[in-house]
């Protein structure tokens, strides 16, 4: 014998850990013939005996036991060294390292970023939430990859960076079901003097809406001014106000606040940009963000008129 069949001795090891060749041959997914035929052959290439037959069932000889033994220890080792190799592979995905504005709103970030966890080369994302300057003073150290904000770069900083447009939104107006009975009038007419939570100076949005409001007359009581959309978004759950979120983000909104939609306002647009140092998208997760946003999220949706 020259050398040592492995795949023979694997199928040998699993006959003598399950006690029957049918048993083997089920968690081989190999038909019992099979698993019986590359015995006999390991068998006469070792020039021992394996098995002797009690009854129904196999037993293993003395030489047998001797085998297993060298088996389990060299399959054990085996499987551990997998497991060591996909430990590192883990340990060595790229950090893919986002700042995200936090004048954002958290469903869209996750909708956008998605797709960066889907990549055939894994990459381990690590997300910063903040204020744009800030964030942009990290992308100026290369300590960020990219930033998701909902305005482009200023053009007066001093920073190495490229604004990517990913799409634009239109915006819905949800309430709670209590609040939305006690309105009056059909949309946009029941916002005026309706309870009305205010996205905070910080997001881009605001002076907008309050231009589209002025521009029709309406003048809601603004109860609350709000930098986090998700903490407005959590107000306007309980009832303390309506509220504006992308026209995008609808459903999830409805489903996850418990609200209503209570009109749409397409002439005032939400844009989502991807911030990074690149003129052109090259690292495999800035693209593959920028794709999906633009042919599944944004581009699914009707656009702004």
């Amino acid at each position: 014998m020259s050398s040592l069949n492995y795949k023979h001795l694997r199928y040998y090891w699993m006959v003598a850990k399950t006690g029957s060749i049918a048993r083997a041959a089920e968690q081989l997914h190999l038909t019992p013939h099979a698993i019986s035929g590359q015995l006999s052959e390991f068998a006469q290439t070792l020039g021992v005996e394996l098995f002797r037959r009690s009854g129904r069932k196999l037993e293993l000889t003395d030489t047998g036991q001797r085998i297993l033994s060298y088996a389990e220890t060299i399959f054990t080792t085996g499987d551990e060294l997998l497991e060591v190799l996909r430990d590192q592979t883990a340990a060595r995905s790229a950090p893919f390292r986002v700042g995200i504005a936090d004048s954002v709103s958290k469903a869209i970030a996750y909708r956008i970023l998605e797709p960066a966890l889907k990549l055939a080369e894994p990459v381990r994302l690590v997300c910063r939430e903040g204020r744009l300057a800030p964030l942009l003073a990290e992308l100026a150290v290369h300590r960020l990859e990219m930033i998701l904000a909902d305005r482009p770069m200023p053009t007066h900083l001093n920073v190495r960076g490229y604004n990517h447009l990913l799409g634009e939104s239109g915006l819905t107006v949800f309430g709670n079901l209590r609040l939305t009975k006690a309105l009056s009038g059909s949309f946009p007419a029941c916002l005026d003097n309706a309870p009305f939570l205010l996205p905070g100076e910080d997001v881009s949005l605001r002076s907008k809406l309050l231009q589209w409001l002025q521009a029709r007359d309406l003048r809601p009581r603004i109860v609350g001014e709000f930098d986090d959309s998700a903490l407005m978004k959590a107000f306007g759950k309980a009832g303390a106000g309506l509220f504006v979120a992308p026209t995008v983000t609808a459903d999830h909104v409805c489903e996850q606040y418990k609200v209503v939609v209570i009109g749409r306002i397409d002439s005032v647009v939400e844009q989502l940009y991807a911030i990074t140092s690149e003129r052109r998208l090259s690292h495999p997760a800035t693209v593959a963000i920028s794709q999906a946003a633009r042919q599944h999220i944004f581009g699914a949706t009707q656009p702004a008129s």
